[in-house]
């Protein structure tokens, strides 16, 4: 009987150490102070999660404000209510900036996830993850997709965009690899 009691007891107290592990898991899942941003090794860096309203930065300092907030072709940014204008310069794409990611929400509150860092006390923020207030979590690569149709191919094949884009073949067949010229190039690579 003893036995028995002890099994009893045994099996009620991780039953309810079952459903505390999975309270805590959802309360921690739930806040608000959970980030998913990934590290990225970079002195200075700092997770963060905030709501703002994407912005123009050109249009917020000049007045110069085009429709759409350039679409896609200005410098975006969030204007928050506690840290004032913070500069997007940054999404999870290699060599990219984040305007892809945010002029759709030109002039809406976003929530985002992801980095801020300084040097030379110039503050700037990597968005990682993005979602309209209360929607659901993406992450900031529009820019594969976009790139893909501007260019009619795979958003898969977009990964390395960069080796592709006739934008960046004129430049390097203008000013060489290193943008010096392409007689710096000869020196430096030896052709």
């Amino acid at each position: 009987m003893k036995n028995n009691m002890m099994k009893i007891s045994m099996k009620i107290i991780g039953a309810a150490l079952s459903i505390a592990a999975l309270f805590i898991f959802v309360v921690i899942g739930l806040s608000s102070n959970a980030y998913a941003a990934k590290s990225w090794g970079i002195s200075n860096e700092v997770k963060a999660k905030f709501t703002g309203t994407v912005v123009d930065i050109a249009c917020q300092l000049t007045g110069d404000c085009p429709d759409n907030c350039g679409a896609g072709s200005k410098q975006l940014g969030l204007q928050t209510n506690d840290q004032g204008l913070i500069l997007v310069a940054k999404n999870l794409t290699l060599y990219t900036g984040a305007a892809e990611e945010l002029y759709g929400f030109c002039g809406q509150e976003i929530e985002v996830d992801g980095l801020f860092t300084e040097n030379r006390n110039v503050r700037f923020f990597q968005v990682q993850n993005m979602r309209t207030v209360g929607g659901k979590w993406a992450k900031a690569t529009r820019f594969h997709n976009a790139w893909a149709e501007k260019n009619g191919t795979k958003p898969r094949k977009a990964k390395r965009w960069y080796r592709k884009d006739a934008r960046i073949k004129t430049i390097i067949e203008r000013d060489g690899y290193l943008g010096l010229g392409l007689d710096k190039d000869a020196e430096y690579f030896g052709n």
